[in-house]
């Protein structure tokens, strides 16, 4: 990874980073980092010389064909570990246990707090599940990191990046010994969740939005979708408008022509009427003759 993938990354897009030296040399350390893009995991272990353990959703392993198998293959490849999302309790459950495998090897243990990438390049609120439990079950730091404009790179759904310098800053790693013990207490999971989150917002001045970002993407899917609907229900509405104009225009043609006809026959009644009136009286006049 390192070699070839990150060695090509940092050739290529050249990334600028600051706190370099916050990151110990060895020993166990939690890397706590906003998610803007899908490239995010390739960026932060490319620039550290030391290896960096990411959970990734279970569906990078499972996907079938090809395309699945190679993907699988290199998220096994790199270290990275699987984590079934499709229950919201199994998949913090197994988020943590990974995470205190990882720091108990002495490992740099790679989480993103807000469990999904960014819809719109703003911080959402962390999930107090993974990264707080491991860092109290386990007493290891826990070191903020802020990737900048990665989302500008790759944006969600897009395959090829755009070829521009993204940034890294990481902070000063963040002890947490003060809550030992109480890992299962709700409320402080929550504290050392908003205090991390908030030394990310201040590391990458992003707007922070005290929602999460799974809230967020299904919002902004709503959104889309009753936009999609008053669209189509728009050009219905204008459709059926038009196909009224057509059916009044025809309606007013026929009626003209009706009344056209009306009018021919009219004159044609007419002229037989004058027809007539003029061969009554022609005969009057010949009788008149006659009678003479």
């Amino acid at each position: 990874m390192k070699f070839s993938i990150g060695g090509s990354l940092k050739l290529a897009f050249r990334p600028w980073v600051e706190g370099l030296e916050n990151i110990p040399a060895e020993g166990a350390a939690i890397l706590a980092s906003n998610h803007l893009s899908f490239s995010d995991s390739f960026f932060l272990p490319a620039i550290l010389d030391r290896k960096v353990t990411f959970i990734a959703k279970a569906e990078y392993f499972t996907t079938p064909g090809l395309k699945g198998r190679m993907t699988a293959a290199f998220f096994k490849g790199v270290g990275q570990l699987p984590v079934d999302r499709s229950g919201a309790r199994g998949a913090g459950e197994a988020a943590v246990k990974s995470g205190i495998d990882v720091i108990e090897r002495g490992e740099l243990f790679g989480i993103y707090p807000e469990g999904t990438r960014s819809p719109d390049g703003r911080l959402y609120r962390g999930k107090p599940g993974g990264l707080a439990r491991v860092a109290l079950a386990t007493g290891a730091p826990v070191i903020p990191v802020a990737m900048i404009d990665t989302e500008k790179i790759q944006p969600p759904g897009k395959v090829m990046p755009k070829l521009m310098r993204p940034g890294i800053r990481i902070g000063k790693p963040l002890d947490f010994s003060r809550y030992n013990g109480m890992e299962h207490d709700r409320f402080v999971l929550r504290a050392v969740t908003d205090e991390v989150m908030y030394e990310i917002m201040k590391l990458s001045g992003q707007e922070y939005v005290d929602i999460y970002a799974t809230a967020a993407k299904r919002q902004i899917a709503e959104a889309a979708k009753a936009e999609k609907e008053e669209e189509k229900a728009e050009k219905q509405a204008a459709a059926e408008a038009a196909e009224q104009r057509a059916a009044e225009q025809r309606r007013a043609e026929l009626k003209l022509v009706e009344d056209e006809g009306g009018a021919a026959k009219n004159a044609e009644n007419a002229e037989s009427d004058r027809n007539a009136a003029d061969g009554a009286d022609g005969a009057a006049k010949d009788s008149g003759h006659k009678d003479a």
